[in-house]
C-alpha cells in the first residue's frame, strides 16, 4: 500500500522500503534517540516481513520519516515510527499513523498496540490525540543512561472505533 498526500506545496508518499532507505534512515534514527535502532534490527524487520514503511516529501525534503509495524492474528504492533527533526510538528506522524491504521483494516487487525517510553510526554500526548489508550507499563523496558532501565507505557488503539466516521 502506497499512501499520497498533498500539503500545501509538499507531496508526502509513504510507500515500502528501497534501494537507498536504510542508509538515508540510520542518521535520522541516531538523531532522534539516545538509544537508537541498528541497521540490523532494520535489517532483521525486513527479513521477518514487517511492514516498513518510509514517507518520502519530494526532491526539496528528501526521507521525512519511517514506521516499523509487526502483524499478529487479529492485531498489529507498532515497533518504530520516527519523524526526521526537521520535519516534526508538522502532520507527518500522524499521516503515517492512518496509513498503517487503514493497513490494519485491510488485514482485519482489531487493534494496534505500541511501547512509548514512560518520560516521552510528547509521543504519549500525539498518541492520545489519535485516539490510544494507556493499557499498561513494562517496567525496565527500555534502556536508559548509566545503565538503568525505563518503563514503558503500553497503548492501544481500537481500530473499528478509529475508522468509523
Amino acid at each position: 500500500m502506497s499512501a499520497v498526500l498533498r500539503h500545501a506545496d509538499e507531496a508526502r508518499v509513504l510507500r515500502p522500503i528501497g534501494a537507498g532507505d536504510l542508509d538515508a534512515m540510520l542518521p535520522i534514527e541516531r538523531d532522534c534517540y539516545s538509544f537508537p535502532w541498528s541497521r540490523g534490527n532494520f535489517v532483521d524487520s525486513l527479513a521477518a516481513g514487517y511492514w516498513l514503511r518510509v514517507l518520502r516529501g519530494g526532491a526539496a525534503h528528501g526521507l521525512l520519516g519511517y514506521l516499523v509495524a509487526m502483524s499478529g492474528a487479529d492485531e498489529m504492533h507498532l515497533l518504530n515510527i520516527t519523524v526526521a527533526r526537521a520535519h516534526q510538528r508538522r502532520g507527518h506522524a500522524c499521516f503515517m499513523l492512518d496509513a498503517l491504521v487503514a493497513h490494519c483494516a485491510e488485514r482485519h487487525a482489531r487493534t494496534l498496540w505500541l511501547e512509548v517510553r514512560a518520560g516521552n510526554e510528547r509521543a504519549q500526548a500525539i498518541y492520545r490525540r489519535y485516539g490510544f489508550a494507556s493499557v499498561g507499563v513494562r517496567k525496565g523496558y527500555y534502556p536508559a543512561p548509566q545503565s538503568r532501565r525505563e518503563d514503558a507505557l503500553v497503548m492501544s488503539l481500537d481500530i473499528a472505533a478509529r475508522r468509523e466516521p
